[in-house]
């Protein structure tokens, strides 16, 4: 990880790892898949915040075998369980104090809130199936073109809003849950949901690449910003959209 990275192709793990195996017989020994069962909230977990190292550190490519194990698949349950409750639509495993190379995603309407049908159009937000992301690559897609500047925010960085451009669409190589590997194009809002949750497994937040003058309090981006297109508050806080 200390080797410079080309911009074009952000990497959490080394190539290697993408598309591994589980090898024969470490395959959940034939057991049921349980990792996606409701946790209780027992077993929530706690986010860490800005300012703990663990968050500027890049994580570890998680061990095949690891994953098949019961302490793992019970980790990504509470991980979902620990989104669902933030709320929030991802979350990587630094966030909860594990530096592994893990993710989980997932959309709806249940986190939509006030968002008009116009505001979810700009976005190109729609549902995102519940998605698990082991040691991931993430390719831009657009290679520099096609950037798109929303408001995002962060569950490690709570009280604050950002404007931040992100690349439209991504492809991913990365493993499932299962250890199964996974190629899949993201494009809208779940390209910068994976492209945010991505930059914590490198150990960066949405605030290295945050528009400084757009940040918002979170009760300020209501007041303002909610509802209204980037532009305006490039207009009205004196910043220049990509």
């Amino acid at each position: 990880m200390g080797r410079r990275h080309d911009p074009m192709l952000l990497r959490a793990a080394d190539p290697s790892t993408v598309g591994a195996m589980l090898p024969p017989g470490d395959r959940f020994s034939g057991r049921p898949r349980r990792y996606h069962d409701a946790v209780g909230a027992t077993d929530l977990l706690t986010i860490v915040e800005c300012g703990d190292p663990i968050l500027r550190r890049p994580a570890d490519p998680v061990d095949t075998v690891d994953l098949a194990s019961e302490e793992m698949q019970h980790l990504i349950g509470q991980m979902r369980a620990t989104m669902e409750a933030a709320p929030g639509v991802g979350l990587a495993a630094p966030q909860v104090g594990r530096s592994i190379q893990l993710a989980v995603l997932a959309d709806g309407p249940e986190r939509w809130g006030q968002l008009s049908e116009e505001e979810r159009t700009a976005r190109e937000r729609g549902p995102l199936d519940f998605t698990v992301l082991v040691n991931p690559v993430v390719h831009p897609i657009d290679a520099g073109a096609g950037r798109v500047s929303f408001f995002e925010g962060c569950l490690s960085v709570p009280g604050l809003m950002g404007v931040v451009a992100r690349h439209r669409a991504v492809r991913v190589e990365a493993l499932d849950a299962d250890g199964t590997p996974l190629a899949r194009v993201f494009s809208g809002w779940a390209a910068r949901i994976v492209q945010h949750e991505f930059d914590h497994l490198l150990g960066r937040l949405y605030l290295d690449r945050v528009e400084t003058r757009s940040l918002s309090s979170s009760e300020n981006y209501v007041r303002y910003w909610a509802g209204r297109p980037p532009s305006e508050a490039a207009h009205g806080l004196g910043f220049t959209l990509d």
